[in-house]
């Protein structure tokens, strides 16, 4: 009988010592002290990285039992990447909601290729300070707007953004050599954006760029379905920027980006290109290919001549 009271006894202390643990670990560092911490959650950090790092910044108390809670709760899988502003008075349940909820910043991704109003588009829905006016900055900066995951600060205004963006570009474009160019910066730009739209596998790019030159180089049209598309604009029956199926009649629009009609590049880049597609038209392919399709496979088919331009179109059913 004494042998099970002092099992008994044991256990007691047991379940007190882990509820004392525990409540001590969800309670605040520091109760009186409001000094604000901007802590990182960097992207794919996990919950145990994070605990380690909360606890040696002194935001929380013990990090195997905020290990524990989250996992339990199953709140580790809403945990935000980002920068948030934290503080040792709050309690380890105000930590993981701010953890939630607070991020400072926000992550929004630029896939490659994109005109400046689909940018738009994307910043109008992640972006609470986003203003009409937006549209009409980004447009100014087509081009150059560099595809990639960018950490926005959520007070972000346009000319913040704007400068990020471009930032990014300026440095990713110092790595490319240009020397043996004769391009200018926007020309490079400019068919990098026209390869960006028509080469949808990276062993393309090389490819259409050698077309575009080869074109240039002869003072033929490009003939470019995508410069019409970026002219003709936002297509309400479709919704979507880049209209499917010319027509004869859209080869006929009056406008400087229509590539069917005016010889030459565009006046200005159709999108915004990455790395892979600037480093395509600075080093094309060598070839003597004028002309291409896309199979209903995607995969582009090249020809020299006419001849075997109308070939592939036959072949692949176009």
């Amino acid at each position: 009988m004494k042998r099970i009271l002092v099992l008994l006894l044991l256990l007691i202390v047991i379940i007190a010592g882990v509820f004392i643990w525990f409540k001590n670990g969800i309670s605040p560092v520091n109760i009186n002290d409001n000094t604000a911490k901007i802590f990182v959650v960097e992207k794919g950090a996990g919950v145990r990285e994070i605990a380690n790092s909360l606890a040696s910044q002194g935001l929380i108390r013990d990090p195997i039992v905020f290990f524990l809670l989250t996992k339990k709760r199953g709140l580790d899988k809403e945990i935000q990447a980002g920068d948030f502003r934290l503080n040792p008075s709050m309690d380890l349940y105000q930590i993981i909601e701010n953890l939630k909820h607070g991020t400072l910043d926000i992550w929004v991704t630029l896939p490659e290729g994109l005109r400046a109003s689909e940018i738009n588009e994307i910043l109008k829905e992640k972006m609470p300070t986003y203003e009409n006016s937006w549209e009409k900055e980004l447009a100014k900066n087509e081009g150059y707007l560099f595809p990639d995951t960018y950490l926005l600060p959520r007070d972000a205004d346009i000319n913040m953004i704007v400068s990020i963006l471009r930032g990014n570009f300026d440095n990713k474009y110092k790595t490319l050599d240009t020397s043996k160019t004769k391009l200018s910066q926007n020309e490079i730009v400019t068919i990098a954006s026209l390869v960006e739209r028509e080469a949808r596998h990276d062993q393309d790019r090389p490819l259409v760029a050698s077309v575009i030159r080869n074109r240039l180089d002869l003072g033929m049209k490009l003939d470019i379905d995508a410069t019409i598309q970026y002219a003709l604009g936002y297509q309400s029956a479709q919704k979507r920027w880049w209209k499917k199926s010319l027509t004869n009649a859209d080869k006929l629009l009056n406008s400087p980006y229509n590539t069917y009609r005016v010889a030459g590049l565009p006046p200005a880049p159709i999108s915004n290109p990455g790395l892979e597609s600037l480093m395509a038209t600075i080093n094309p392919a060598s070839t003597n290919y004028l002309y291409y399709i896309t199979d209903k496979n995607g995969v582009n088919r090249y020809a020299g001549d006419l001849e075997g331009h109308n070939s592939n179109i036959q072949k692949y059913g176009l």
